[in-house]
């Protein structure tokens, strides 16, 4: 679907059943005879397209320079109020960026302050279009402390979830790995990932400060304020049916203790592509055996 060629440990991690390694190989030969896939260098690919190997290794090396930007970002996002917890997400945590790739963030909140978090974290976004960096701070998907199980339990966010690189945390970004263990159902090695997230980030002294300040009816009442002025002007932009920059529609699923993208305006499209592929794959398998 995306063009991507893999290398056999990333086949051995991302199968969505335990096999040994033997089988795997075993596997890849009898296909590559039967050219169902084609080998190029380390890489397994469903194209004989050496121009696709070549596309993945220049967006790996992108990738690895602007996760060192990425890190040093969520670093920086980690100090506002109410934050508590990070990761990098996208394309960028399966290690690919392409000259246009954002930087994506999941972000953790505090309970019953998500909304004081994202609107204050959304106002310096504001900011970064005046330098043109705005593509480096796409926080697009936030939870607090009393959502931290995905709604959504479906291949595409196990991928996700397995792929979700922690950046900064107060040992949230653990509690919420451990709360998604399902997404070992769709990808059994889930399990050999080290997602305790044990490293630890402190709270500045002026983040401290400024809950303090808010740590009381005054926010609940103003992270109430920004859930239904945020939810309300972006249920218009749904009406409208408004394109972002890549041409995809404008969805924001929200809630007191959510806010991710519309999964009716991706999500379910990647899902059902999928699934389109897979059917089409049949269908060729059919005619050749015929």
């Amino acid at each position: 679907m995306f063009r991507y060629p893999v290398s056999f440990d990333e086949i051995r991690f991302f199968i969505d059943q335990r096999t040994s390694e033997e089988d795997i190989s075993n596997a890849l030969r009898q296909m590559i005879k039967e050219e169902k896939v084609y080998r190029i260098d380390k890489f397994y690919s469903l194209r004989n397209n050496f121009n696709l190997i070549e596309r993945r290794i220049k967006g790996n090396i992108h990738a690895g320079n602007l996760l060192k930007k990425a890190y040093t970002i969520a670093a920086f996002l980690y100090k506002f109020p109410y934050v508590r917890g990070i990761g990098i997400s996208g394309s960028l945590s399966k290690n690919f960026a392409d000259e246009k790739a954002d930087i994506d963030f999941f972000v953790i909140a505090k309970r019953n302050r998500l909304w004081i978090a994202r609107t204050w974290m959304h106002m310096f976004k504001k900011l970064t279009y005046l330098a043109g960096k705005q593509d480096w701070f796409c926080m697009n998907y936030y939870v607090d402390e009393d959502a931290l199980l995905i709604e959504e339990k479906n291949m595409f966010t196990a991928m996700e979830l397995i792929t979700l690189l922690p950046a900064c945390g107060n040992g949230i970004m653990g509690k919420f790995f451990d709360a998604n263990d399902w997404a070992k159902s769709y990808y059994p090695s889930y399990e050999e990932l080290n997602h305790s997230a044990k490293r630890i980030t402190h709270d500045p002294w002026f983040k401290r400060f400024a809950e303090y300040l808010l740590n009381n009816k005054l926010g609940d009442k103003l992270d109430d304020y920004f859930f239904r002025l945020t939810s309300r002007r972006w249920k218009k932009k749904e009406v409208q049916q408004k394109l972002n920059a890549k041409g995809n529609r404008m969805g924001l699923k929200t809630a007191k203790h959510y806010s991710k993208p519309n999964p009716q305006f991706f999500q379910e499209k990647i899902l059902m592509l999928y699934r389109s592929k897979l059917h089409e794959y049949d269908i060729r398998e059919v005619v050749v055996s015929s």
